[in-house]
């Protein structure tokens, strides 16, 4: 017989829900990595940061979420670039998207850019840092807020994360 544990039972943490303004959310974000991006000359803007935008969500992991895309964001952007955050209001969720007009990801690296330890170019991804596990994180996060997340990238153009996140 086999048995399913559930996340609870192998040993991972329960969200811990709360309702927050994901406009002022993002800014802390964005403010929290601008160091790293002025070191590139890397700008990040948050598109209508006044806008009040409540989401229900469990912060920290969200954060992490944050962190890693715009971590990744800096660190594949091409110096004096830019990364923009956007939101777009849907029936139910926010629709969240980080683009950056850096290097961009080959098409064939697309499908399994959220595996674990998979890297798009391993001498690139040992040289700039990165264990290959980021991305897999980020999609856990979103797929255990029961939500989905998705990139579209072009080589040379640039990458945008999209996913979302649930209306309070």
């Amino acid at each position: 017989m086999i048995w399913i544990k559930s996340r609870l039972e192998a040993g991972e943490e329960p969200l811990e829900m709360s309702v927050f303004n994901l406009n002022e959310f993002a800014l802390e974000m964005a403010d929290y990595q601008e160091d790293r991006a002025s070191k590139r000359g890397i700008t990040i803007s948050v598109v209508d940061p006044k806008k009040t935008l409540r989401i229900e969500a469990d912060k920290e992991k969200i954060s992490q979420v944050f962190t890693n895309l715009l971590t990744n964001a800096i660190r594949y952007g091409k110096d004096d670039g830019k990364i923009e955050v956007r939101f777009y209001d849907m029936a139910d969720n926010i629709l969240v998207e980080i683009e950056d007009n850096g290097v961009g990801i080959a098409e064939s690296s697309l499908p399994r850019l959220f595996e674990r330890f998979y890297r798009v170019d391993k001498s690139r991804a040992r040289h700039v840092g990165g264990s290959g596990l980021g991305l897999a994180i980020v999609k856990h996060i979103i797929e255990s807020h029961g939500q989905t997340i998705n990139v579209r990238s072009e080589l040379g153009e640039g990458s945008i994360f999209s996913f979302t996140l649930k209306k309070a």
